[in-house]
């Protein structure tokens, strides 16, 4: 950011005045939880008897550099009519804008020159958790011509109850119902949210088969998609699969790849979902047979998956350093 000469000799850095639309919600919390730190940033506060004012948000919008939309999706997209600052850049975190064609897709590590997208943007949508995982373990390979474009896709996620909002963590926090003890399937009507970006980011034209789960634990996600070596282009192994994930991944700082059939997941015998919680990281897996591999992507809901990737791309798109407050 430009200053002016007093404010060099004063030693003075301008601060980026930041306004969280939402900020009761779990992912608005959290943003509040990364931006407290930061001296470069100037939090704009709504009243807390304001924030369904429509003008008071208006005027907090239209004063921010940036604004997060934590809201859900039909207040996001009221939100968004509210701005009519072309200098205020929008990171919607709802579903509302993810394939729309005129907001950039939030994800820097989607593909190359996606940086340089979110940098320019003033509209960008930010991933969904289980979409993130699945994208990052698709893209690269559909990109490297090893998964067809058309090839049926099955892929199961498993989450911490966090990633259901308030209600479903104040239901799993009484711990009156005993059936929240086991694992519980859901979007069994084959309708999920964030399937329309997994189809718009990743290349793929076939809609994925996708079921997701939640546990009986606060925070942490995978994402598994099984695949069979006769599917995939010819040659493909295990290893072909690693080098797709090391090559597209080189120099990235959120994300590990990690060593083909992971010796130490393999020694204690389970994956530990929550092994990538409290980071900005997403951790990527191979395991493999000589005609299988089951691909894992693994990240902390809460963090990657929602309010840290909100603020990685803030800082991508002011031009900050990637991981700062992260």
């Amino acid at each position: 950011m430009l200053r002016s000469h007093a404010q060099k000799d004063a030693g003075f850095e301008m601060r980026h005045k930041v306004f969280v639309d939402g900020q009761e919600g779990t992912t608005g919390l959290r943003i509040h939880e990364y931006l407290a730190q930061r001296a470069d940033i100037e939090v704009l506060s709504i009243d807390s008897e304001r924030r369904k004012d429509a003008a008071e948000r208006a005027r907090l919008l239209n004063a921010a550099d940036v604004a997060f939309l934590c809201l859900p999706d039909d207040a996001a997209r009221e939100a968004a009519s509210l701005v009519t600052n072309p200098r205020t850049c929008l990171i919607d975190a709802s579903t509302a804008h993810r394939t729309a064609p005129d907001w950039v897709f939030g994800l820097p590590e989607l593909a190359p020159g996606q940086r340089e997208r979110i940098r320019a943007a003033t509209r960008i949508a930010n991933p969904g958790c289980h979409a993130s995982s699945f994208i990052l373990l698709l893209r690269p390979l559909v990109d490297a011509g090893i998964v067809a474009p058309d090839l049926p896709i099955s892929a199961t996620s498993i989450t911490g109850y966090s990633g259901g909002g308030r209600k479903m963590i104040e239901q799993y926090e009484r711990g009156a119902d005993p059936r929240l003890a086991a694992p519980r399937p859901y979007g069994l009507s084959l309708v999920h949210k964030h399937i329309p970006e997994m189809l718009a980011h990743t290349g793929l034209r076939t809609r994925p088969l996708f079921m997701p789960v939640v546990g009986a634990f606060y925070k942490g996600l995978a994402v598994s998609v099984p695949l069979h070596f006769s599917q995939l282009a010819a040659g493909t192994d295990g290893r072909a699969l690693q080098r797709a994930f090391e090559q597209r991944y080189a120099g990235e700082r959120f994300i590990r790849v990690m060593p083909i059939s992971d010796p130490a997941t393999l020694e204690g015998g389970f994956f530990d979902v929550m092994g990538a919680n409290d980071t900005n990281r997403v951790d990527i897996f191979v395991f493999a047979s000589d005609s299988q591999a089951i691909l894992i992507a693994r990240l902390d809901n809460l963090g990657k998956g929602a309010s840290g990737a909100a603020v990685q791309a803030m800082n991508v798109h002011l031009g900050v350093d990637e991981g700062l407050g992260l």
